[in-house]
């Protein structure tokens, strides 16, 4: 092990001295949190761009004043390129500037990329108030996001207010989140913490999610999707869903949420679907070793959701299969800690549940199972499937 550790950072050294670095500094950026450092950032980018060895920008310590940002690789020469960040970057304090963009900081069409340690302040609560009291706002855009992209990493990165989703990843390969931190207001509207779709091989780890929506949500096309070491909470817990949006849709599959913690949230592990015909599908699903403390939904499949008043009267056509509950304990915020509410046209087949303890008012909490085939193992309360 020691020698494959030198081994490593030799290879380390010698990429290192091989690649060029790029300080914003050096491209007009003041890192006084007042000048629009927009320009500079992306004259970085240009310069980067054209070069044909690994690239380091670096962002130094201070508050950079960004606009939205697209680093598009898509006629760039290929080659890693790595974002150092030591400092905070932090979006307009008028919400409008970037409120009408999908992204404030896009990666595309890109082959190796890192995004390593800073904060992300995209000063979204602005925007949560006018949408709180129903004026005409924008709908507000993710904080950061990395698409058609392959050999992603995100490592220690801090993602403060986002005006909507804080990290989105969509359609890529090979992508690892590690050590982020996703810190909003419990009732900030939209603002899942990481959303994944139309990706394969994601992993997430050692992360902490405080948000007003789902910590992650896993969308249409995710394909070995890996969740380890997370705490999560306040929020609407860990979802697959909502599927079942388009009559035509990618499936989920091979999906793994292991050691997450959830605290205060509205729900803990969760399937979620539309009551409509669809071709999608949620199938190779493991939920094991989680720790409920005060959740209100702990485990849930939910194939009649409806987060509003416009609500689809058919019945889902995603089919679930092959879902373990594996090892899930602690307390139920409401009296039912187990609700499998599947499809009457495709029934959920081969959930296993095994381990589970989850407890209402120091009692055992109630099982609700509606169109649910499979097994019950270990301590768990009876006559669900």
């Amino acid at each position: 092990m020691a020698s494959l550790t030198v081994i490593f950072f030799f290879f380390l050294f010698i990429s290192s001295c091989f690649a060029q670095s790029y300080n914003v500094l050096s491209f007009g950026a003041k890192p006084d949190g007042k000048t629009d450092a927009t320009k500079a950032f992306m004259a970085v980018w240009e310069t980067a761009c054209a070069s044909s060895r690994p690239v380091t920008i670096v962002v130094p310590k201070g508050r950079f004043l960004l606009r939205s940002l697209n680093f598009d690789g898509s006629k760039c020469k290929p080659k890693p390129v790595t974002f150092r960040i030591d400092g905070t970057l932090v979006a307009p304090a008028d919400y409008q500037v970037i409120g009408n963009e999908d992204y404030w900081i896009f990666f595309q069409h890109l082959d190796g990329v890192t995004v390593y340690g800073g904060v992300l302040d995209a000063r979204g609560a602005s925007l949560w108030d006018c949408k709180k009291s129903g004026k005409n706002c924008p709908s507000g855009a993710t904080t950061i996001g990395f698409q058609s992209s392959s050999n992603v990493v995100v490592s220690g990165l801090t993602s403060l207010n986002s005006q909507m989703f804080h990290v989105v990843i969509n359609g890529c390969n090979n992508v690892k989140l590690q050590g982020v931190k996703v810190l909003a207001a419990g009732n900030s509207p939209n603002t899942d913490g990481i959303h994944v779709q139309s990706s394969t091989t994601v992993s997430i780890f050692n992360t902490k999610i405080s948000t007003g929506d789902d910590c992650v949500s896993i969308g249409p096309g995710t394909n070995g999707l890996w969740i380890e070491n997370v705490a999560c909470g306040p929020g609407h817990g860990i979802s697959i869903g909502s599927l079942g949006k388009d009559s035509v849709e990618s499936g989920v599959q091979n999906v793994t949420v292991k050691t997450v913690t959830f605290t205060g949230t509205d729900n803990g592990v969760r399937i979620k679907s539309w009551a409509r015909p669809s071709s999608g599908f949620a199938k190779d699903i493991r939920f094991q070793h989680c720790v409920m403390n005060n959740v209100e939904n702990p485990i849930i499949i939910d194939q009649n959701y409806c987060p509003d008043h416009n609500c689809p009267v058919q019945v889902s056509g995603i089919k679930i299969s092959d879902v373990l509950f594996v090892d899930i304990h602690g307390t139920s915020a409401t009296e039912v800690g187990v609700k499998l509410d599947c499809s009457s046209k495709k029934p959920c087949t081969g959930i296993r549940l095994e381990d589970v303890k989850l407890t209402y008012r120091n009692k055992p909490a109630a099982s609700a199972c509606a169109h649910a085939g499979g097994i019950e193992a270990g301590f768990f309360q009876p006559n669900c499937l």
